[in-house]
């Protein structure tokens, strides 16, 4: 008897995925790769006798189309790796049976408590069984969801051979949480024509427009000396890091943007008076706005250094991905099949720009179309992070009627 969808995805939140920036290898983890090759035994369990990992950890397989139509071969998606900045080991997650709407005590000894006062998405789940953290750390529902609904959704469709499908791609990618899921997918050999990463939110989500964003790094170089002889001699760095961040629009941050609005954060900073480093996201939908975030800091950089002789600002940019839209829009076809399944089970398809990247964005500049579906979790990155149990069923269900929606309608043509 196979494992159910809830016991799956709570057997594998419990094994540590943490993947590691300051690692060039690929993963960039040794528990990745060991989790990779237990989905690798996972999917042969299931019946995908393909499936392998390869020399970088990517888990790839196939489920061969039981159709003699002439289907585009359709991908599937996933990632390995939870957000670095919790720990993934000693994960506990707890089963809330039919929420009945009020707070969640996850961790009465810490108080700490989800609320649909401060979390009000958390009303979609009532009725339903949620499975929270403990309050100690990251639930790992992003994507460890993605992962067992695609399983799910596998195994139903070879439990049921009389439902038609065409040739289905599976790759499940590590280190996609620090901006590398993509770089190293062989598109010729995984061979989809398009594909779906499953790494959303709630039910109905379906994801086309998405950040540009690079990473920037401020260096600072000041000049030390004693306080009682500084005069025309100290260039403190950081009150000019400072002065910098002073220099970018203070409602372009994060916590006063939404929808398609982009920002500047300023992520770290750490210095004293000699040298100070600062680290920075940019993102914006739009490239234009986008490339005038990334001159505004460059500019600002080099303004300061002729305001303040003696001191030098490297500011130093990397694009990480970019607007997946432009490249998915000349497959919209895909997106109307994901819409009209989601109708035909009665779930509202929601069309939002994506506040962030996905291994999709990436894929889909490389040549692979590859628009982002729900998984039905909430609250990513943290210890209020869950999932309800009906919502990783529906989204199994979901893709096992989308395949089989997309077999049906390119069969027409």
């Amino acid at each position: 008897m196979r494992k159910t969808i809830t016991e799956r995805f709570i057997e594998y939140v419990k094994i540590n995925t943490t993947p590691d920036s300051g690692n060039p290898t690929s993963p960039s983890s040794d528990c990745q790769k060991e989790f990779a090759k237990f989905l690798v035994n996972e999917l042969i369990e299931l019946g995908l006798k393909d499936a392998f990992v390869d020399a970088n950890g990517y888990v790839t397989a196939t489920l061969e189309s039981n159709s003699d139509k002439n289907v585009p071969v359709m991908g599937l998606l996933a990632h390995m790796d939870t957000a670095p900045n919790y720990s993934g080991i000693g994960i506990n997650p707890k089963i809330v049976e039919r929420y009945e709407g009020g707070d969640i005590i996850l961790n009465k000894e810490l108080n700490i408590i989800l609320s649909p006062r401060e979390f009000p998405e958390i009303l979609n789940y009532v009725n339903q069984d949620i499975i929270t953290t403990d309050g100690r750390t990251l639930l790992g529902a992003d994507d460890k969801a993605g992962i067992v609904e695609i399983m799910e959704a596998v195994a139903y469709l070879l439990e049921h051979p009389e439902l038609e499908h065409g040739k289905i791609r599976i790759a499940f990618t590590p280190d996609e949480e620090i901006g590398r899921g993509a770089e190293l997918l062989d598109i010729a050999q995984f061979g989809a024509d398009f594909g779906f990463t499953v790494d959303g939110g709630l039910l109905g989500g379906i994801d086309y427009e998405n950040f540009n964003a690079a990473n920037c790094k401020v260096r600072v170089i000041g000049r030390d000396i004693h306080t009682g002889s500084a005069k025309g001699k100290m260039v403190n760095s950081i009150s000019i890091a400072n002065e910098l961040d002073r220099m970018l629009t203070t409602f372009e941050r994060p916590e006063y943007t939404e929808l398609e609005e982009g920002f500047y954060h300023l992520a770290s900073i750490n210095g004293n008076v000699e040298k100070t480093e600062m680290s920075y996201l940019l993102r914006d939908h739009c490239r234009e706005k986008f490339e005038q975030k990334k001159n505004t800091l460059l500019e600002s950089g080099k303004y300061l250094e002729k305001k303040y002789p003696g001191a030098k600002v490297e500011v130093e940019i990397k694009d990480m991905y970019f607007n997946m839209k432009e490249r998915v829009e000349p497959y919209m076809t895909i997106i109307e099949m994901a819409k009209d399944t989601m109708k035909e089970m009665g779930i509202v398809p929601k069309e939002t720009p994506i506040r962030g990247g996905t291994d999709g964005a990436r894929l889909s500049f490389r040549g692979l179309p590859c628009p982002n579906l729900f998984t039905g979790g909430l609250f990513a990155h943290g210890k209020y992070e869950c999932i309800s149990v009906q919502a990783l069923e529906t989204t199994a269900e979901y893709l096992a009627k989308l395949m089989v929606h997309i077999c049906r309608e390119y069969g027409k043509k």
